[in-house]
């Protein structure tokens, strides 16, 4: 009998944690440190979200929306333009829905030394 209640609670935990999409990787690499602005950045997701907002904070005192563009449709991967606030610490907050309706937010920073 616990074998049997333990298989299932695994079995649930494991279905709740393939049903989210959280982030895989980005470029630059979170805590990276580069030493010139990149032109853009690459959010990759393990699951098809789609973005409802990304928020870059510069050095804690500068913050703005990243324009989305187009990319409203679900789907794993983003390429967002970014603006050069000089050299710094950048902080990319970002929030999306997962195409299984779950919320989803999180963070990542980069340093860029010019």
């Amino acid at each position: 009998m616990k074998t049997i209640l333990l298989a299932g609670m695994i079995g649930i935990w494991a279905t709740g944690a393939m049903a989210h999409s959280p982030l895989d990787t980005t470029t630059p690499t979170n805590e990276a440190t580069v030493t010139e602005m990149p032109t853009e950045v690459l959010m990759d997701f393990k699951g098809d979200i789609r973005l409802t907002r990304v928020a870059i904070t510069h050095a804690d005192t500068h913050s703005m929306d990243m324009d989305l563009g187009e990319q409203t449709a679900f789907t794993q991967e983003f390429t967002l333009p970014m603006h050069d606030m000089g050299a710094g610490v950048y902080v990319v907050e970002w929030r999306g829905l997962g195409a299984d309706g779950h919320a989803l937010n999180g963070t990542f920073s980069f340093t860029v030394e010019e």
